[in-house]
């Protein structure tokens, strides 16, 4: 991409990985119980369980596919992201003591209390099924873009990555990888600023006519608007977001895995808040980044190499127009975006496959070997991204992002379905539910095989073809329908298989009175 790093850059990186190792080191002699590798030992402050949460929400994904995004149109998938904040200030008052109180370690054994074992097992392989994907994909992401920009073999930069990321996880846990996410949460906030600061100042006239350009060029922006589920509009992006939001914070390991970390209940709302409050603007920064790369090269006088592809845009700015050093603090930043996603995803998969399957299996089994096991499922998980990575290389992995929200919304499997009929229904019981997950496994299978193409080329014929009666609705819808018929098709059949209502304390109207109780208290005290 260009001439190559100054020595200066060069050392940073480096540093910065040995740093993560030496992380994984330190923390490695904390690291005495199942409990203390996957919870922490319960006392880790909220500031910065609420910036690990960050760290976890924004990685290479966001560093490098949200500004190729906005570069080539606008700020339309930031839309997704907007939603969080609204639906979190309705739900976490509830989600946060629900766990803390209701499971160990793992999410799903909330659905198993609810539901029963079905339940767990089909939630537990819906998070393990989208976190091995969105893995590979975040590690794919970044040996690209470090591939390209310091040439060096892609192949290298994935084996490199993956075992920095396993050290620092297999050994430090749980613990290590909130501290470390923290570091690494201010490295990405400090190059995403530099970044900014440049492409405002820089360029003659300034933020005012930078931004002014922008905005002339339609760069900064949420549409189209029509109400159209066919196509990528703000409608299908504001109903893709609300259940990301509930599906992220309500019954996605790696988030609730850092409730239980807090000290208490309230501390634990508090690093949610923080983690979503610092995960919107930084997703902005990096719209806005993108919307300014598209002005800096089409109205600055700058030019970009013949054959630059949208992905490569950003990856040429930091190469060929940041100082020695800064541009390694920033490429350093890249990899730590990949390396606090990837390391939560592992931490998380781990936990996810002692609680929910090893336990099961051997239920009499002590907290050192439940230690052990972790360790090994971190191993694995970690090769298992690596190998992901690699077969996006040797597939020339096109659409990465839209590929990434894809997954979320194919893998989701109707999970928040189940959840929203747990928390919501004391009378929806597990036939009903059942039910309802039958209903989703039938309709996503029909969504899928009519709207895919058999080969990777698109132009094929489709998978199944039903003519007018295709699935034609855009694929982010998919995710949407599935929780829907799982909420609705599962309350509807519960009503025929009766049962004893479900407990309150597994339901919001547990909380509920618990939140009456509390200002009646209040207000005769």
């Amino acid at each position: 991409m260009n001439g190559g790093l100054h020595w200066i850059d060069y050392l940073l990186i480096i540093l910065s990985i040995l740093g993560t190792i030496a992380m994984g080191i330190y923390f490695s002699k904390r690291q005495k119980s199942s409990e203390d590798y996957f919870a922490g030992g319960g006392g880790i402050p909220a500031w910065a369980i609420g910036m690990s949460i960050f760290a976890t929400l924004i990685s290479s994904v966001t560093f490098l596919a949200y500004p190729s995004a906005a570069y080539k149109s606008n700020w339309i998938l930031l839309v997704q992201g907007l939603m969080v904040p609204i639906v979190l200030l309705g739900m976490i008052w509830v989600i946060v003591p629900l766990f803390r109180k209701v499971i160990g370690l793992s999410t799903y054994e909330y659905f198993e209390k609810r539901f029963g074992f079905f339940a767990r097992l089909y939630s537990s392989l819906a998070f393990v099924l989208t976190h091995f994907s969105k893995m590979g994909t975040v590690l794919y992401l970044v040996s690209l873009a470090l591939s390209s920009m310091i040439g060096i073999d892609i192949f290298l930069i994935i084996g490199v990555l993956t075992f920095v990321i396993i050290v620092l996880t297999l050994l430090g846990g749980i613990e290590a990888v909130i501290w470390m996410d923290v570091i690494q949460g201010f490295l990405l906030i400090g190059g995403g600023l530099f970044c900014l600061g440049l492409l405002l100042f820089v360029p003659e006239g300034g933020p005012s006519e930078v931004m002014g350009k922008a905005i002339e060029m339609n760069k900064i922006g949420f549409g189209p608007y029509d109400i159209d589920f066919t196509q990528l509009t703000f409608i299908v992006m504001v109903f893709n977001g609300f259940f990301y939001a509930i599906q992220k914070y309500g019954t996605d390991q790696t988030i609730v895995q850092r409730y239980l970390t807090a000290r208490n209940d309230q501390e634990a709302k508090k690093a949610a808040y923080m983690g979503v409050f610092l995960s919107v603007p930084v997703w902005a920064l990096f719209m806005l980044i993108g919307s300014l790369l598209y002005v800096f090269y089409n109205s600055s006088g700058a030019a970009l190499p013949e054959g630059t592809s949208v992905d490569e845009v950003f990856p040429y700015f930091i190469m060929s127009q940041l100082p020695p050093g800064v541009t390694g603090l920033v490429l350093s930043a890249l990899a730590a975006a990949a390396i606090s996603s990837l390391d939560s995803d592992m931490n998380c998969l781990a936990a996810v496959g002692v609680e929910d399957y090893y336990k099961r299996f051997r239920p009499h089994c002590t907290s050192q070997q439940k230690l052990k096991v972790g360790r090994i499922l971190v191993f694995i998980s970690g090769l298992a991204a690596a190998v992901v990575a690699v077969l996006y290389v040797l597939w020339d992995g096109q659409g990465v992002l839209g590929a990434v929200f894809g997954l979320y919304a194919i893998f989701s499997a109707g999970i928040v379905g189940i959840f929203l009929l747990g928390i919501l229904s004391r009378r929806a019981n597990k036939q009903g539910l059942y039910v309802g997950i039958a209903a989703c496994v039938l309709f996503t299978a029909y969504a899928l095989l009519t709207s895919s193409p058999m080969g990777f080329g698109g132009d094929e014929k489709l998978l199944l073809d039903l003519g007018k009666y295709n699935f034609t609705q855009h694929k982010y819808m998919l995710g949407v329908y599935s929780h829907v018929i799982v909420l609705v098709v599962g309350y509807g059949a519960s009503l025929f298989f009766p049962s004893p209502k479900a407990p309150e304390n597994l339901t919001i109207y547990g909380y509920l009175k618990g939140k009456n109780k509390t200002e009646k208290i209040k207000e005769f005290s």
